[in-house]
């Protein structure tokens, strides 16, 4: 699938997103999300602005919202899982800090629902080989790890479509990168459906209205690239990462990704964490030249992230509370993934 922006089924996808997101605040109750993350390091400003500040807009509208810690995709490209349970742990305070609430969102992890897992079984009977083999997000990030191509990795955007459709999800806030993995969940929906009995929603990819953000670098803001500004960096580790991002040798600041991508990764940063256009930034700093961008760049993220970092220190001193909020969104995560297994079971005829 093309994921290019101007593809026609990127604007396809993008239609189908507008009309859900004008939806959204008028029947939030015909909506059910489903977003997460995989615990491979600490979360940074890209996944703020790509999902979790949408995932917390929406949970406060009243949509069924679920957030998934995937620790057992961890391993789809790596070889250990060190650090795993600290990764997890920061996780779970990045998204209270940042504002999810569980008591109105679940978060949970994949090792902890054991009726998700088992929709593996069935799931993987619905696709082919060529399928999977032909699916770009693979491709990517195998060729991203360096790894061989493992089954588990082959077989990522099945495990998704288990996350997505355990819930019975109908609605994933996605970047333009993930839209091959939602079309997959959409094909093993429609033929469980087909072939056993309607159970399943086909669920649409909900566009971000930010749906690259770019690193310090001008690339994919990630933590592979060490580009990334960490929700927990102090700001004195912020000043520094900014500091040393590279810019180019002409003093005129002026917005043009293309050209001048780590200037426009800068403006683009300012520009999300003050709600001013790249161009008025720019046009602010003029001949004043990339020193003065990143001073003001620093001050503007230090600014912005000043109190989702002090609801941060706070849950740092409070480990069982933490625990405690994981422990009771895994017990709800099972109520409803051996809920749909049961559906799923009778579906295929296997009770007995």
């Amino acid at each position: 699938m093309a994921s290019d922006m101007t593809s026609e089924t990127f604007l396809a996808s993008k239609k189908i997103s507008d009309e859900i997101n004008a939806d959204l605040p008028l029947h939030p109750e015909k909506y059910t999300m489903l977003s997460g993350d995989r615990p491979t390091g600490r979360l940074h400003m890209g996944h703020y602005f790509g999902t979790i500040k949408e995932r917390v807009a929406h949970q406060n509208m009243g949509i069924r919202t679920n957030i998934i810690i995937a620790d057992y995709q961890v391993i789809t490209d790596r070889d250990t899982t060190a650090n795993i349970a600290d990764n997890v742990h920061n996780m779970v305070i990045d998204y209270l800090a940042c504002g999810v609430d569980p008591e109105k969102t679940v978060i949970f992890t994949h090792s902890a629902v054991p009726a998700l897992n088992q929709l593996m079984l069935p799931f993987l009977s619905l696709v082919t080989e060529a399928e999977l083999m032909r699916n770009p997000t693979v491709k990517a990030e195998q060729e991203a790890s360096g790894h061989a191509l493992t089954g588990l990795l082959l077989s990522y955007p099945v495990h998704q479509a288990c996350d997505i459709l355990f819930c019975k999800g109908n609605i994933v806030p996605v970047g333009k990168d993930q839209l091959p993995h939602i079309e997959q969940t959409r094909l093993i929906a429609r033929r469980f459906n087909e072939r056993y009995g309607r159970i399943f929603p086909e669920p649409h990819g909900l566009l971000t209205e930010a749906v690259e953000i770019p690193g310090l670098d001008g690339r994919k803001m990630s933590k592979s690239y060490g580009n990334a500004i960490a929700l927990s960096a102090t700001e004195e580790e912020t000043a520094k990462l900014i500091k040393k991002s590279q810019t180019d040798s002409e003093r005129m600041i002026t917005f043009d990704k293309e050209n001048r991508p780590g200037v426009s990764a800068l403006l683009t940063t300012a520009a999300l964490t003050t709600g001013r256009t790249e161009e008025d930034i720019a046009a602010e700093i003029a001949g004043d030249g990339a020193g003065a961008l990143k001073r003001y760049v620093t001050e503007s993220v230090n600014s912005y992230l000043a109190p989702i970092r002090e609801r941060r220190r706070e849950l740092e001193g409070k480990p069982e509370l933490v625990r405690e909020i994981l422990h009771e969104g895994n017990r709800r995560a099972n109520e409803m993934a051996n809920a749909t297994l049961d559906e799923v079971r009778e579906a295929m005829g296997m009770v007995y």
